[in-house]
Formats: C-alpha cells, structure tokens, sequence
C-alpha cells in the first residue's frame, strides 16, 4: 500500500513538473501581433466645433405705457399675433389731488369769466344793433367773449386729462390706450388688471407691459472658447440643431463675434451671434437651447486614412505600408500630412489611393 501512495506522489510530482515546464516554454516564446489593415481612400474632410447656446428673436421690442396708473384690462395674452397699432391693455389713472384741486379751481375760474363776457357780448350786441356803440368796441367784446369760452373748453378738457387721462377730442388716441408699436407675436404679458404701473421718463425705465417680437427672424445666440474664436468669420455657414425638436438640422450664417470676451468659469468666451434660415412651415418658440456646429475649415476629394494609423515622431509623422499580409510585414514610411477632423486625417504626400497600411493592434479576448 506504501509503495501504491509512493508511486501515485512520484507520478504527481512528474506531473505538475511536466506543466509547469509546458507553460514557461509557451509563455517565452515570441507571440504574434496581428494589425488592422486599412486602406488609403479619396473623401472629404471637414473640421468642426461646436458652440453651444440658444434661439432667440432678433428683435425683442418691450412696450411701456406713456403714461402712470394702474391697468384697467388686459386685451392680449402671450402668443397671440398683433399689428403695430393694436391695444394691449388700458390704464386708469389715479389723479394727483394737488393737480385735480388746481384742475377744478380753472374750471371755476374760467366758467366765471365765460359768463361774465356772455353778459357784456349779449348788451354791446344790442347797442351795436341799435347803433349806440361802435363796431370796433363791440368787436373787442366778442373776441373776449370767444376767449373766455376757449379757456373754459381748454380747462375742462385739463380737468378730464387728471381724472381720466382722457380729453374728448383725444378719445380714440389717448395715452391711457397701451398700443404695441410693432407687429410680431406677443413673447409675454407680464401685469394684470390692477397691478401699477410707471411711464418711462429720463429717471425710470418704466414698467413693462408687455414684449412683442418677429418670430420669423431669429438669431442662434452662443458663446465660443477663445482657442477657436480666431478662426470664425463672418459669413461662415453653420448648421443649428435644437434640443426640442428632434431630427432637424437649421442652416444659419454667421454674422457676429463679440470683440471682447468675457470669463466664465476660468475660460474665455465670445458671444457670437447666427441667423436661421427658417422654412415658413416651421415654427420656433423663442428661448429653445440649441447647438451650432461650426465648419472651420474643409478639404474636399483627397486621400485619407484613419488617424490612429498615423505615427508621431518629433516634427514627423509616419505609417506602415503593407508589404506581406500573411504572415503581416510591414514597411516604415514618413508622410505629410493635413487638415483632421478627429478620426480621419488628410495625407498630402507619401500615399496614394488603394495604398493598404497598418491600422490599430487586433486585441485577442482569449
């Protein structure tokens, strides 16, 4: 039985010895690196940002009231469509007592003098009949006469201009009357009946009733890094994508860069500013985020290969041509290259077309 178990023990230890022997010769020995094998072909290439920012209108006009009071009614909402000229709410005004006492003291005042000129017209008209006075002092009487009834109109139509902010011959044109001075859609109604409001003046920029815009003219409005802003001109196409409609891509052109940058965040940043070239069946909702990818430069119908074939060496760049492909050999050669986009890269000397190089490393999973 001793010698079963010492026989079993020496056959073990050939064994695991045997293995062991197995497993270092394999691992010492050269292993085998297989490459992709990409093919230089003709394309275009086009090298691309991306600035990131939002749809707004080009013109954004806030109407404010011409004068102060508390709105009376509201006649809009927010996106409803108006033309220059349209009412969009109306004020009351809350009268001042000092200029409503002073307003009802002219009217007394005036009404006094009318009456008193009524009485002296109506007796020199009956001696000027009767031949008793001159024509030119009844003449005098009557223009006085004429005189006070304009003061009296004039002073009523004061008195109703403190009440009401309404005169009778300026009914239908009264600044109590808020009217939108474009046409456009209406982006927001921010008062409601009741609330106060103040006409702007050289000290206050007054209360905003409501803000109108053209929603068939909008701008892309974004800001780039300063690594990039050198290479944007003005003109340049650019294609907009917005984040709340899918599958849409807008084509805008460039038309303005901020000349002065601002830091956000620790970079540099330049506001810049696109239009949209807007189908009339589309309809875009001002405030919409939205990206603009920028074409900043582009090369059209030349050999290219995939980036990551390429071998940067100091000042020089290089790649393997193919010679053998079974077993893989490969043929160290320096080329020049151009413009990339990131993934693939323009070669413009050292390759031709159908030219097969090696691409990135076959990985084995085993």
């Amino acid at each position: 039985m001793k010698r079963i178990l010492r026989i079993a023990g020496f056959a073990l230890l050939g064994l695991l010895v045997f293995s062991t022997f197995v497993f270092l010769w394999q691992k010492s020995r050269p292993k085998t690196v297989n490459y992709n094998i990409e093919t230089a072909v003709r394309g275009d290439i086009e090298k691309r940002t991306v600035a990131t920012g939002k749809v707004d209108p080009r013109n954004e006009i806030l109407i404010k009231p011409q004068m102060s009071g508390i709105i009376a009614e509201v006649y809009k909402e927010a996106g409803e469509t108006v033309l220059s000229g349209d009412i969009i709410a109306r004020i009351q005004v809350v009268p001042d007592m000092v200029n409503l006492s002073s307003a009802e003291s002219r009217v007394e005042r005036a009404q006094l003098a009318t009456n008193q000129s009524r009485i002296n017209y109506e007796r020199d008209r009956k001696l000027y009949e009767n031949e008793v006075i001159s024509r030119e002092e009844f003449e005098k009487v009557e223009l006085q006469y004429k005189n006070d009834q304009e003061e009296l109109r004039a002073a009523n139509d004061n008195l109703s201009l403190v009440r009401t902010g309404i005169t009778q011959s300026s009914a239908k044109t009264s600044n109590t009357l808020v009217r939108s001075t474009v046409s456009g859609t209406i982006l927001d109604v921010p008062v409601k009946a009741g609330n106060s409001v103040i006409q702007s003046n050289n000290f206050n920029d007054g209360t905003t009733v409501a803000s109108v815009a053209n929603l068939s003219d909008m701008l892309f409005v974004g800001k780039i890094d300063e690594t990039e802003v050198g290479k944007l001109s003005v003109g340049m196409p650019m294609e907009i994508t917005i984040g709340a409609i899918r599958d849409l891509t807008i084509p805008a052109s460039l038309e303005y860069v901020s000349p002065k940058g601002l830091e956000e965040s620790g970079a540099i940043l330049f506001e810049m500013k696109a239009a949209l070239k807007l189908p009339d069946s589309l309809f875009i909702r001002a405030g919409y985020s939205a990206n603009a990818e920028i074409i900043l430069d582009k090369r059209s119908n030349v050999v290219t290969i995939p980036e990551s074939a390429v071998e940067f060496s100091g000042d020089s760049t290089f790649v393997y041509l193919v010679k053998s492909e079974k077993p893989q050999t490969f043929e160290r050669k320096q080329v020049e290259i151009g413009l990339s986009d990131g993934i693939h890269i323009e070669v413009t000397e050292g390759l031709q077309e159908n030219d097969k190089i090696r691409g990135s490393q076959i990985i084995d999973k085993k």
